[in-house]
């Protein structure tokens, strides 16, 4: 399978925070989501994708280059959706379009303009007169405007509203309908990512947990609720985290066909959210089952 991008024992070294020696692809023609509470590292890992911080060490290539070697290049493919808008406040949204438009070697000022029209957004309205919803609109028009073979969005939700995120979330079904265009999305609201993402990549704390296609995790996880003695030395090493109530357990599965096949007594399956995985991921971590 082709990667867009390829990440190799990657570290970078903040005061308080580390990211550590993580390895992970993103592979082309599909949405990739990039899952992890806040401050897991998940903005770290894209400022270093966009070269916008530099590296202690490892190797990160987009489109086959190195990101530094190559930087300009790269980011000629590369449409951004920040949940910040870094674009100058006091300008309209046609003279930002034509300022950012010759910077790409693909920029399509008719695109440009439909796109606008189709967002519903005014050209002649400055940035500043804008919602933050309008804002990500406009991100995703230039991002769209210059036919962009990978698109990075860093926390592109936080903050609208449920009817414009669903709207959000189709237009990037959209665009990922072509094989050609990627998409890494970067955000701690998982419901997002469970409506299109189809590859998701797990981090906290600086640290890379797994990754995982969604058809892997529609065959193989599951959440299983069950008297608390069902876990024994024998089976624990098919569970990823668990937590005690009141009658049992409820425990995450990495193995679902083999626990279906020890189902002794009554037991209760369900199908995991994304959340669901983090949440239990980070109880496997910390080792410490939770009431």
């Amino acid at each position: 399978m082709e990667n867009v991008i390829e990440i190799e024992t990657l570290r970078k070294e903040y005061k308080g925070f580390t990211l550590g020696d993580i390895s992970f692809n993103v592979p082309k023609g599909y949405v990739t989501g990039l899952i992890g509470p806040n401050g897991a590292g998940k903005t770290t890992i894209i400022r270093l994708i966009m070269n916008l911080a530099r590296r202690k060490r490892g190797a990160i290539r987009v489109f086959g280059l190195d990101n530094i070697e190559h930087g300009v290049q790269i980011r000629d493919r590369i449409g951004f959706v920040y949940d910040t808008s870094y674009f100058y406040e006091d300008q309209r949204l046609d003279v930002l379009g034509r300022a950012i438009g010759p910077f790409y070697s693909r920029w399509d000022q008719h695109r440009f303009e439909s796109l606008i029209e189709q967002f519903q957004l005014s050209p002649r309205k400055t940035l500043a007169a804008l919602s933050k919803g309008m804002k990500t609109k406009f991100a995703l028009a230039l991002a769209l405007s210059h036919d962009a073979d990978l698109i990075v969005m860093d926390e592109p939700t936080t903050g609208l509203d449920p009817l414009f995120r669903r709207e959000l979330l189709e237009m990037l079904r959209e665009v990922i309908q072509n094989d050609e265009k990627s998409i890494l999305f970067s955000t701690h609201i998982t419901s997002d990512l469970d409506r299109i993402a189809d590859y998701a990549v797990f981090i906290e704390n600086g640290q890379l947990h797994c990754t995982l296609w969604k058809d892997e995790i529609q065959e193989k996880w599951g959440i299983v609720r069950a008297r608390e003695d069902f876990i024994t030395e024998d089976n624990k090493a098919l569970f990823r985290g668990w937590r005690k109530h009141g009658h049992g357990f409820e425990a995450l599965t990495v193995d679902l066909p083999h626990v279906r096949q020890l189902a002794l007594g009554d037991l209760v399956f369900e199908k995991p959210t994304l959340e669901d995985i983090l949440f239990f991921l980070h109880k496997d971590a910390t080792h410490a089952p939770t009431h």
